[in-house]
C-alpha cells in the first residue's frame, strides 16, 4: 500500500494507555515481587526446611571420674552408651581415693579452674559440702528412673535438697552384722544376736583371754576408735537407734548422744572388756578368724576373703534396741558438675548408667570376677540379690537406713574426715577415763559446729 495515500485516523482508547502505563510503575511492581518471592524464599529455607530435615548432632566428649580400681565394667557401659549415642563419647578417669587422697577438696579446685570432670561420683555424705559444684537432675531423669518411687528413703534425704535431686546412686550399702560361725559352732551357740543385749552377753561368752587378761579371741571387735573398721558408722548407728538427732546431737536428744557413747566405749572397758586398743585392726582381725562379730559392710567381704579365703562366716542385720530397727546406709552417687559445658549430653549418660538393665549388666560382669557386683539402691531390686544369703541382709534392711555425718573410707581429707576426728576424740577420752561421756558430748559438739561452721563460710556445704 503506498505509504502517501491519506489513511483513516485511528481511534483513540483511554483504556490502553491506562493498562500500559508509564514505565516506573512497571518497574516498581516488578522490584515488589521480586521482594515478596525472595521472602518466601527465605522462610521455607530458614523456617520450613529445618523442621522437616535431620540436625546433625554435635560431637561431645564427657570426662568421668570414677573411684574404683577396675573400671572395666564400667568402660564396657560407656562404650555401649556410644555405640548408641555415636556423637557422645566418655572418656573414664580413675580417681583412686584411698592413694591419691583429698578428692573432695582436689575435685572442688579442678571444677573451679574449669578442668574438672563433667560427671564425677562421690560419697553420699558429701552432698551438702559439694551441692554448689552440683547440677539440680531435670524432672524428665527423676521421672524416669523413679527415683520418688523405687529407691531407699533415705536416698532422697540424702540428695534431695530444697525439691531438687542432686545425684542418682547407682549402688547402695548399710552395716550389717558378720558372725564368725565356726567360732560359735565351737561355743554350741545356734542363734545369731539380735538385739544389743543379745551382742553383750554372747561377745562376753566368746570372749578368750590369757592368765594375764590379755584378749586371745574378740567376743566382738567393739568399744574404741582408731582400730575398729567404721568405728564413725558404728556410733552414728548406736545413736540414731537411742533416738539421738544425729543432725544436733547436743540439742533436745543431747542425752540419748551421751548414753549412745557410754554404752558403745563400755565393751573396751573394765574386767568385762571384749576389746581394747591393743588389738590390731578389727577388719584383719575378723579375717583371721580372731573375732567372734564384726559390723561392716558388703564390700569388706571382699578384702576379708582375699585374706583369708577359708574363713567361715555368715552376715545377719545389725543387732537392734526395741522399737529401733535402723541401720546406717554408705554409698556412692554419680552427678554432674555445675560447670559442664555439656548438661545435656552428660544427663543423657546418667540417666543410661542408672537404667535398671545398665546395673544388672554391670552387677554380673562384676560377679564374674568376685563373686557378686554392686547392690542395687532401688528396693524393688532387693529381691534380685535374695538367693545370696552372704549379701541380702544389706539390702534386706534398706528400707531402714538413716545417713550420718560420720562416714568411714571416704577419704576426703575436708569436712567428713574432720568431724570423724572430733567423733574419735570424744571416743578415746572415754575409754582413756579421761572424759565423762557428758563432757565428751558436750567437746564433740563444739567440735562438730566448728567444722560446720568453716565449710558453710567456704561455700562447700549448704
Amino acid at each position: 500500500m503506498d505509504e502517501n495515500i491519506n489513511q483513516p485516523p485511528q481511534e483513540y482508547n483511554p483504556q490502553a494507555d491506562v493498562a500500559s502505563g508509564p514505565p516506573i510503575k512497571k518497574i516498581v511492581s516488578l522490584v515488589i515481587g521480586l521482594v515478596v518471592i525472595v521472602l518466601i524464599a527465605v522462610l521455607v529455607f530458614v523456617v520450613v526446611l529445618p523442621k522437616f530435615s535431620k540436625k546433625e548432632p554435635k560431637n561431645v566428649t564427657l570426662k568421668y571420674w570414677s573411684i574404683y580400681e577396675d573400671n572395666a565394667p564400667l568402660e564396657a557401659a560407656a562404650a555401649d552408651f556410644t555405640r548408641k549415642n555415636p556423637n557422645i563419647k566418655i572418656v573414664i578417669e580413675n580417681q583412686d581415693i584411698k592413694s591419691l587422697g583429698k578428692y573432695a577438696t582436689r575435685l572442688a579446685t579442678r571444677i573451679n579452674q574449669g578442668t574438672g570432670p563433667d560427671i564425677f561420683r562421690f560419697h553420699n555424705s558429701w552432698t551438702p559440702e559439694l551441692k554448689d559444684y552440683l547440677l539440680p537432675l531435670p524432672q524428665s531423669v527423676v521421672k524416669t528412673l523413679q527415683l520418688q518411687d523405687k529407691y531407699y528413703p533415705v536416698v532422697e534425704n540424702d540428695l534431695k535438697i530444697n525439691g531438687a535431686w542432686y545425684g542418682v546412686p547407682t549402688h547402695f550399702d548399710t552395716l550389717a552384722l558378720f558372725v564368725n560361725t565356726e567360732i560359735f559352732n565351737k561355743a554350741g551357740i545356734n542363734n545369731y544376736p539380735t538385739t544389743w543385749d543379745d551382742v553383750i552377753a554372747t561377745a562376753r561368752q566368746l570372749t578368750v583371754k590369757d592368765p594375764d587378761g590379755k584378749i586371745i579371741t574378740s567376743g566382738a571387735s567393739l568399744g574404741t576408735f582408731d582400730n575398729v573398721a567404721h568405728a564413725p558408722d558404728i556410733v552414728s548407728l548406736l545413736m540414731a537407734q537411742n533416738g539421738a538427732n544425729l543432725k544436733d546431737l547436743g540439742g533436745k536428744t543431747r542425752q540419748n548422744t551421751i548414753d549412745a557413747l557410754d554404752f558403745y566405749t563400755s565393751f573396751a572397758k573394765g574386767d568385762t572388756a571384749v576389746w581394747d586398743n591393743t588389738l590390731e585392726n578389727s577388719k584383719l582381725a575378723f579375717a583371721k578368724g580372731n573375732v567372734a562379730m564384726y559390723i561392716g559392710y558388703s564390700w569388706d567381704i571382699f578384702e576379708m576373703k582375699n585374706i583369708n579365703p577359708n574363713l567361715q562366716f555368715a552376715v545377719v542385720p545389725v543387732p537392734k534396741l526395741p522399737g529401733r530397727s535402723m541401720t546406717v546406709a554408705s554409698y556412692w552417687v554419680d552427678g554432674v558438675s555445675s560447670k559442664t559445658k555439656y548438661p545435656e549430653e552428660a544427663f543423657k549418660f546418667l540417666n543410661y548408667i542408672a537404667s535398671t538393665e545398665v546395673m544388672q549388666t554391670i552387677y554380673a560382669q562384676e560377679a564374674k570376677t568376685r563373686g557378686f557386683g554392686e547392690l542395687y539402691p532401688r528396693s524393688d531390686m532387693a529381691g534380685q540379690l535374695k538367693s545370696n544369703t552372704l549379701i541380702y541382709p544389706f539390702v534386706q534392711q534398706g528400707n531402714e537406713a538413716v545417713s550420718t555425718m560420720f562416714s568411714s573410707d571416704t577419704y576426703d581429707a575436708a569436712m567428713i574426715d574432720a568431724l570423724n576426728q572430733y567423733l574419735g576424740n570424744a571416743v578415746n577420752s572415754i575409754v582413756d577415763d579421761s572424759s565423762s561421756p557428758d563432757s565428751a558430748v558436750d567437746t564433740l559438739v563444739k567440735g562438730i559446729t566448728e567444722v560446720t561452721t568453716k565449710y558453710e563460710s567456704s561455700g562447700q556445704s549448704k
